[in-house]
């Protein structure tokens, strides 16, 4: 009799299949929830978190830093420690901060001609990336840099060679890079709205975005004075580089006078730019959903904490301050600025004189 073989039939059932589980969308920012977002620049000497804390205890819900001393350049990388960055985003979490902006080193000049001062903008720039990224930063500002004796053209081509040079290997993450206007002093880039947008055009690989600073803009000579004024402004913004590209305004008022090419920054409605007109800006339609973040200067004592008031009293809030915010910052005696002015043409007539000895050549007798 021939041996009976069991034979199981296997059936599909589509249940049975292993799906692997979709990775979680990616968390959204608690300060992305559609509220204003007012900030101010804070110091972080002592100790970086303690940064977060005066923000928070002025009233801010968002704020800006140096990553490192802005007129130093960097020792030895100077990284921020995994446990100091590590602690320092777990407490702007709490705290409900955000955006975090972080402002580069003022030496830095990426559209400098000099190939050592170049070179060595680029590693720092490269630098204020790393340390922007360990801290979880939203925005890193740049200024565009000063072409000195070369051409407009030559300067955004050296600008955009420089950010793509610093940023190599590095993941930026959701971290933007924002070129901020400046007030069009000397041969510096950016006064012109149009040089920002040829820097980004030549730049299309990075996430590159604007940052408007009110006192600057005001100083190249867009006056925001008046309804009409501010319109302008956001019209000329919005054909060049593209409002959608303005994530952060500066808010600053201007101790010089419109078209004065001088940035010098004032406290809010104590300049030329004035208290209403910030009203307007803070209140535009087309600028909903930006951080508005001061850089005035702190002469006395609780400058900023009326600063931030000023912001919020102009959007119909008033948010009390708890904190004791920063040390005024100090000044040097009229007497040191005296010293020094005095000083300055005697040690350029000396160091004139020194290049002319060196210059001179030297008369040797033969022996006979």
């Amino acid at each position: 009799m021939a041996e009976q073989t069991d034979r199981i039939a296997f059936t599909f059932d589509a249940a049975d299949e292993y799906r692997p589980e979709a990775p979680p969308p990616p968390e959204i920012p608690a300060w992305k929830d559609g509220s204003i977002r007012i900030g101010i620049h804070t110091s972080i000497a002592g100790d970086i978190s303690g940064s977060l804390e005066i923000a928070h205890g002025l009233g801010a819900n968002a704020l800006q830093i140096f990553s490192c001393s802005p007129r130093m350049w960097d020792r030895g990388g100077m990284r921020i420690a995994e446990t100091e960055a590590t602690r320092f985003r777990a407490r702007r979490k709490e705290l409900g901060l955000g955006p975090l902006v972080i402002h580069d080193n003022y030496l830095i000049n990426l559209a400098s001609p000099n190939p050592v001062l170049r070179t060595r903008s680029v590693q720092a720039f490269h630098q204020e990336l790393v340390r922007a990224i360990a801290l979880g930063a939203d925005y890193l500002v740049a200024h565009p840099g000063s072409g000195r004796e070369s051409t407009p053209q030559a300067a955004v081509a050296a600008i955009s060679q420089g950010l793509k040079q610093a940023a190599r290997g590095l993941r930026l993450g959701d971290m933007k890079i924002l070129l901020e206007n400046t007030a069009g002093q000397g041969t510096s880039i950016g006064s012109r709205f149009e040089e920002l947008r040829a820097i980004i055009d030549a730049t299309p690989g990075l996430p590159l975005g604007i940052c408007i600073d009110t006192a600057h803009t005001f100083a190249a000579g867009w006056d925001l004075r008046t309804t009409e004024g501010l319109e302008a402004t956001l019209q000329a913004l919005d054909r060049t580089v593209g409002l959608d590209k303005v994530y952060v305004i500066h808010m600053n008022d201007s101790k010089t006078h419109h078209g004065s090419r001088v940035d010098r920054h004032e406290h809010i409605g104590q300049g030329k730019i004035g208290l209403e007109a910030f009203g307007r800006i803070l209140n535009h339609r087309l600028l909903a959903g930006r951080a508005f973040i001061l850089e005035t200067p702190i002469d006395k004592p609780g400058d900023d904490k009326r600063n931030v008031a000023a912001l919020w009293k102009l959007l119909g809030r008033e948010v009390v301050a708890n904190g004791d915010g920063m040390k005024p910052r100090p000044k040097r005696s009229a007497a040191a600025a005296k010293k020094t002015k005095k000083a300055r043409p005697a040690k350029k007539a000396a160091a004139k004189s020194k290049k002319k000895r060196k210059s001179k050549p030297k008369v040797r007798s033969r022996g006979k």
